[in-house]
């Protein structure tokens, strides 16, 4: 005879059925923690857009180092002056965009190990300008909060500093003439240089007391030790200089990033 079941116990068996597959699902497949990553996507080579894709030395070396932490990563693209706001409040869990780790930067965010460091340079349609103390009195552009901004306003007082938002804007300027000079990254600097010939880089500071870091939340300890085993390993195996020699081979590559034999 068969046994009756009750419609409240079929109902707890479905559902006990249910969960019992939700948990299976749950242990099988990648579950990698995914890191939201906030970037840049116009400042080539360093941090862009290639085909809808964030791209770019920079973060794919945190693609790499996150994968070596066994994390997974979607980057996001913002403004540079919002950036390390967005880090300390939780908007992104990293911040990847060539930021040189000044003192005024620690107090609001932490950073990795350096794994690269600055050289800011002009970039100008005047190849006079081998200098940067020939910016005094000139218009110049400048990615506002960026290291090229407080270097321009420390150094050449008397240059009339003009604070872009964005590269995409800076570069405009630049090109229709509204500024006379930009002072940017390097490897920016070429790069808009080697895609536009009435550009020059005229000067070039080496800024080596700024290494670059990722941006991770003050006190987020534990996600920075990660990072950081994973920035040593991908150091170690090659995948940095490899990435190096593809997006930035005319920076000079310190001993310390070069795989050990």
């Amino acid at each position: 005879m068969p046994m009756k079941i009750s419609l409240p116990r079929v109902i707890a068996l479905a559902v006990a059925g249910l969960l019992a597959l939700i948990a299976c699902g749950s242990n099988s497949g990648d579950q990698s923690q995914v890191l939201r990553v906030g970037t840049l996507g116009d400042a080539p080579p360093n941090v862009y857009q290639e085909n809808g894709v964030y791209t770019g030395f920079d973060n794919e070396l945190f693609k790499a180092v996150a994968a070596k932490a066994g994390y997974k990563t979607e980057f996001v693209g913002t403004d540079f002056s919002a950036l390390l706001g967005q880090v300390s409040n939780k908007t992104f869990d990293v911040g990847s965009s060539a930021i040189a780790q000044t003192e005024e930067r620690r107090k609001n965010v932490d950073f990795t190990e350096a794994y690269n460091f600055e050289y800011v340079s002009v970039l100008s349609k005047d190849k006079s300008i081998t200098d940067a103390k020939l910016l005094d009195g000139k218009r110049v552009a400048v990615i506002q909060a960026t290291v090229g901004d407080k270097y321009l306003a420390a150094t050449v007082p008397g240059a009339q500093v003009v604070r872009f938002p964005s590269y995409d804007a800076a570069i405009a300027g630049l090109r229709t003439d509204s500024v006379q000079a930009w002072v940017v990254d390097l490897t920016i600097a070429e790069k808009y240089a080697k895609d536009d010939p009435s550009l020059s880089v005229t000067a070039t500071i080496e800024a080596k007391d700024l290494p670059h870091g990722f941006a991770v939340r003050k006190g987020n300890d534990e996600l920075r030790g990660k990072l950081n085993e994973g920035l040593r390993a991908v150091i170690a195996d090659g995948t940095w200089l490899r990435l190096h020699d593809k997006f930035i081979p005319s920076v000079p590559v310190p001993d310390q990033f070069k795989p050990k034999s």
